[in-house]
């Protein structure tokens, strides 16, 4: 692929005029009415076959993120693109909320919430992209192609004066900069660190921890601190870092504290605010079909009120753009763990969620996976399933598959589990689906080989994990564990018929279904009961992330991340149900929790650091079809 040249691109004014004059030569936008921007784009959606070139990294000054970017073709000019997520982590970017997914709204430096700048976006799926081409240039920054990464390089800013405040809601830092610059943030518990493409004197690095008295603000506009005295730098609230190319701001996060971090203009500023209700609450249709939202949720738990931090999606599934599916992290087989964002990038998804509950250890299901009618992994314990088809079609309950073989003779064997990775005396059986073979998960198991509905080879196993065993492409094995069935009944050259059924029978028409639990909704009312799904009393018990799909009046799913309450821990499955019911899901279903819960817009993680989520096994992808 031919190399693109290095584009040199002039510092622009920061000013929300000439920015604005920026965009009127590129659409046209009608004048402000009501303090509100309306603006109406006239270019016509790009089509796939208007993108010149894309690809999955970008290099920001000199360091490679996985983040898709695409350029076009537009008049005489080159549009750059980068997935709307992937722009605001690598660039410091705000979205704000939209009803207008062909126009994305974002504060950063000479904008605010009230004026912000516009920039163009544009779905090619299974992606959105936000046109950077000129905010770039606020930056000073320069782009090339290098084969199927785009560089961007931007010149580090100064960072001139830091000041801290005291907030009734937590602390303020402030940081001074000379000119626009882009940053990027990673928070873990009880530790966050903004990385801002710039450099701070040596004497800043050095005295800022314990010994710096800043100098009165000279913005006389916006006290940004909030109290008219400036604090002393507290060292223990954080410290600076300088590694050449970037200063890392590293905060000490108080318990359920996160960062808001977000840019102020004359001077040039990166506020960094830490606080217990970090989340900025924000409504975005991010394509036809698909809504992000971030809401604080208040709900009544106990004696008091908790407040949660929400992070969620609106799918219309309805629509025959939007489908849903379970995927997985191995298209080979079941066993298999990914990051999240790693398996919704190999499936071509648009968003996704953590699904079903797994084993850590051998990295197999645990509940149940039905994947285009064919059952990955059958239920277990009788616990909560999702089930839907590409109709529009949802159903959630309590799940079962009953299967039972009968042999010639009239013997009728009960199937345990199919391709599960969760171990009880009885006969499970295995297919195709499981992978090419089958490793026995306990000692001693007497392994059965089907084809064609006939037996045709016994083997007594040994020590578990010692030994693979080739399942049939026209048939499947099925293994007895705790010698719970005679294997004289199906004895080689028997043959054998196969029933099997769901339970409620509703699950049987329903082409996908996912398992977790416990169910949380049911016909608006909460029908919690983890006893019932055989959970243990301390997971009943925990307080923890946790993630839930859900079914809302309007016939939508929601798929939905919660963490940690404002100022406290995370949320108990009775506080999850009425999470869900506040926002309106007439039936719901819990997911797994905890390092598992994450939500994927866009390639990108939207509740979570990528540094604190977990593999996972399984998850919900959802693709929008050209």
């Amino acid at each position: 692929m031919t190399k693109l040249p290095w584009y040199p691109l002039s510092l622009f004014s920061v000013s929300l005029t000439t920015t604005l004059l920026v965009y009127l030569s590129l659409g046209n936008l009608p004048p402000r009415e009501s303090g509100t921007l309306t603006l109406r784009p006239t270019i016509p959606p790009v089509e796939a076959s208007n993108s010149i070139r894309q690809g999955q990294a970008i290099t920001l000054n000199g360091k490679t993120y996985q983040v898709p970017w695409t350029q076009w073709q537009q008049g005489d000019k080159i549009r750059t693109g980068i997935s709307d997520i992937g722009a605001m982590n690598l660039l410091g970017l705000e979205l704000l909320s939209t009803n207008d997914p062909s126009l994305q709204p974002v504060r950063w430096f000479g904008t605010d919430s009230n004026q912000p700048l516009p920039i163009l976006a544009r779905f090619i799926a299974p992606y959105r992209y936000l046109d950077i081409t000129e905010l770039i240039s606020l930056a000073g920054g320069q782009l090339k192609v290098n084969n199927n990464t785009l560089e961007l390089n931007f010149p580090l800013a100064q960072i001139n004066n830091i000041r801290q405040g005291n907030q009734t809601w937590g602390k303020r830092i402030v940081l001074e900069v000379d000119r626009p610059t882009v940053w990027q943030i990673s928070q873990a518990k009880g530790h966050g660190v903004v990385m801002i493409s710039g450099q701070a004197s040596q004497t800043k690095l050095s005295d800022y921890d314990a010994s710096f008295s800043p100098k009165p603000s000279l913005d006389t506009d916006e006290d940004d601190l909030g109290s008219a005295v400036s604090q002393p730098i507290d060292s223990s609230l954080f410290s600076l870092e300088d590694t050449g190319n970037l200063t890392k701001v590293h905060v000490n996060l108080p318990t359920a504290h996160g960062l808001n971090v977000f840019s102020l203009s004359n001077p040039n500023r990166i506020v960094i605010d830490v606080r217990a209700d970090a989340m900025v609450p924000k409504e975005i249709v991010w394509t036809p079909g698909i809504i992000w939202r971030q809401q604080l949720v208040t709900i009544n738990s106990g004696r008091k009120q908790e407040t949660f931090p929400v992070n969620w999606l609106e799918i219309d599934q309805r629509s025959p753009r939007i489908s849903l599916k379970p995927i997985t992290s191995n298209f080979n087989g079941q066993t298999g763990t990914a990051p999240l964002v790693t398996t919704a990038q190999k499936w071509q998804a648009a968003a996704a969620i953590n699904g079903g509950f797994f084993n850590r250890n051998n990295q197999l299901p645990l509940g149940a996976i039905r994947q285009d009618n064919s059952w990955l992994s059958s239920p277990i314990l009788g616990r909560g399933a999702i089930g839907w088809n590409d109709k529009g079609q949802v159903y959630m309950n309590r799940l079962a598959l009953r299967e039972t073989i009968t042999t010639a003779t009239g013997n009728t064997i009960p199937i345990a589990f199919l391709n599960s990775g969760y171990v009880q005396a009885g006969v499970s059986r295995y297919t195709s689906q499981w992978g090419q073979s089958y490793t026995p998960l306990s000692d001693n198991e007497t392994i059965i080989f089907v084809e064609n509905n006939r037996v045709t080879y016994q083997q007594q196993a040994g020590k578990a994990k010692t030994k693979s065993y080739p399942i049939p492409k026209n048939g499947y094995l099925l293994t007895i564990r705790k010698n719970a069935v005679s294997s004289s009944l199906m004895s080689p050259g028997t043959n054998l018929t196969l029933q099997s059924n769901t339970i409620p029978t509703e699950f049987n028409q329903l082409s996908h279904v996912l398992g977790a639990g416990p169910l949380l909704i049911s016909n608006r009312r909460i029908v919690l009961n983890a006893v019932s799904e055989q959970f243990s009393k301390g997971f009943q018990k925990q307080k923890a992330s946790r993630s839930a799909i859900g079914l809302t009046q309007r016939g939508t799913i929601m798929l939905l991340a919660v963490h940690t309450r404002v100022g406290g821990s995370g949320a108990s499955l009775d506080e999850m149900a009425q999470i869900m019911q506040r926002l309106g899901a007439t039936d719901a279903l819990n997911l797994d929790g905890g390092s598992s819960t994450g939500l994927v817009l866009g390639g990108q993680l939207i509740d979570r650091s990528p540094v604190t989520a977990a593999r996972v096994h399984n998850g919900i992808g959802v693709f929008v079809n050209p």
